[in-house]
């Protein structure tokens, strides 16, 4: 057999779908934490560390559709976005405008990679924006689609551009700002110290990301066949996204007045939405508190998923009436749009049922008490790399950085402390490994949502991204290991 058809047998292969994949994850929650299971109870409350809960099977059933409860908000959100990108869509503001972008960077199409990627970083350090980015998989894959790359090129440039702010986080309140709330009253940290290892963790995990996705993507410009996806995700990319390229080949392409507000207001739409995520209350800025309440009851801030799915649905509404397109035309391509949605939504919602076993059998709680009790007779050089392992392993069961932070911090702050090492250093070392998991686990959503919309399947995803997640892995720990010595 020749290389090519070996090269097209194996793209063809058929892999595992997301819901398999995660529905086998919390089938094995459940039998681990059977063999785990041996847990002490004073009362009502569980011995820590003494063992967990053996998962019954209707707690393993349940544990998915307990996931939807979990993700109602960003389900909700998702759904409303789904409608809000249809209306945009059939403006047909959306493909010219993408159109247009690539004809004026013919040739330098590459450079919008460094660009995006280091604003969603921006995003992810100062704020965690990464769930946030689910809006924005499919402009960018379309985007990258255009400019004769491939849909991956558009995901990697969102989840590797925000992640690797968020694995960096400096003043993030959800990551960094957690785990240092939750550390035991007595504990002091240093905050600039906090800030300096942040960002060197988020700059140098930017570069190589950076580095990673333009060598791909130039090759994958210079070669077609180079593409890392199947033949069915070509495919199904081509259905998605290939009428963006297709469309106006050969044609001289100009935005109308109409499609330039349309698109001002779709760019205003987002802007507004990050504002408003911004915790500016945590920064000490006070200036939009006084005017900005008045349509979602929150003011700028203070916005989270149901916030931002009210403003999605109002603009909806209001691009749908500038654009003449009628009662009858915006209900039905907003019910369509929201349509698209579904199998997103239960995707994000089936993840999370994987962090409801964990919190049900007690496993968290397990892992986090015997692991530490382990990292109190290690060596110093190993004490960071072993924190750094077990914040990995603690990360893909509990993939919320706020969720991780209040569960390890009471508990690895103090050892770190006790042992005279850097508190900061064991804040960051949490901070980084979440970040690092929430770059490749399927048990996060906005993973998993990102590349369904992207029309990526997860096991490609894994397979493209393993290189840069253990090199990007290999360099924290340096850096961590470092600053433990120096600091």
């Amino acid at each position: 057999m020749s290389d090519a058809k070996k090269t097209k047998k194996k793209k063809s292969g058929m892999a595992l779908s997301a819901f398999s994949i995660i529905l086998i994850l919390i089938v094995l929650l459940g039998i681990l934490s059977h063999v785990l299971s041996n847990a002490e109870f004073v009362g009502e409350e569980i011995v820590n560390g003494s063992g967990t809960v053996g998962a019954k099977l209707s707690d393993i059933l349940m544990a998915p559709i307990l996931g939807f409860e979990s993700a109602i908000d960003v389900s909700i959100f998702v759904l409303i976005l789904g409608g809000f990108l249809a209306i945009v869509t059939k403006t047909g503001a959306l493909e010219t405008g993408i159109q247009v972008l690539v004809r004026k960077l013919k040739g330098k199409e590459l450079i919008l990679i460094p660009i995006l990627m280091f604003i969603f970083s921006i995003g992810g350090t100062t704020y965690g924006m990464l769930e946030e980015t689910v809006g924005f998989y499919v402009l960018l894959a379309a985007t990258m689609m255009a400019a004769g790359m491939d849909p991956l090129v558009g995901a990697a440039t969102i989840l590797l551009g925000a992640g690797s702010g968020v694995l960096g986080s400096t003043i993030n309140p959800f990551a960094t700002g957690a785990a240092i709330s939750a550390l035991p009253a007595g504990i002091q940290v240093n905050q600039g110290l906090v800030i300096l290892i942040g960002t060197l963790l988020w700059i140098i995990t930017l570069a190589i990301s950076i580095i990673f996705v333009m060598t791909y993507a130039a090759k994958v410009k210079r070669d077609k066949g180079s593409t890392f996806l199947s033949l069915r995700e070509q495919k199904n990319a081509e259905r998605k996204f290939g009428n963006y390229a297709e469309k106006f080949e050969g044609k001289e392409v100009n935005l109308s007045n109409m499609q330039k507000i349309t698109l001002i207001l779709f760019a205003l739409t987002f802007v507004v939405m990050i504002v408003g995520f911004i915790p500016w209350g945590e920064f000490n800025i006070s200036f939009f508190d006084k005017f900005t309440g008045w349509l979602t009851g929150s003011t700028f801030g203070n916005w989270w998923f149901y916030e931002a799915a009210l403003w999605f649905l109002v603009m909806a509404i209001i691009i749908g009436i500038v654009n003449k397109m009628g009662e009858k035309g915006i209900v039905d391509t907003f019910v369509d749009g929201a349509d698209d949605m579904v199998g997103v939504i239960l995707i994000i919602a089936i993840a999370r049922g994987a962090s409801v076993l964990m919190s049900q059998t007690y496993l968290d709680n397990y892992i986090i008490y015997n692991a530490a009790n382990l990292l109190k007779n290690v060596p110093e050089l190993l004490f960071t790399p072993l924190n750094y392992i077990l914040h990995i392993v603690l990360s893909i069961l509990v993939p919320s950085s706020s969720g991780l932070a209040t569960l390890s911090s009471p508990i690895i702050g103090p050892l770190a402390n006790q042992l005279g090492y850097s508190v900061e250093t064991s804040v960051m070392t949490t901070v980084a490994a979440n970040g690092l998991v929430n770059l490749i686990t399927p048990t996060c959503g906005a993973i998993m949502g990102g590349l369904a919309l992207a029309k990526i399947e997860y096991s490609t995803w894994f397979k493209w991204a393993f290189k840069i997640i253990i090199t990007i892995a290999l360099a924290n720990i340096i850096i961590l290991s470092l600053a433990t010595l120096m600091f």
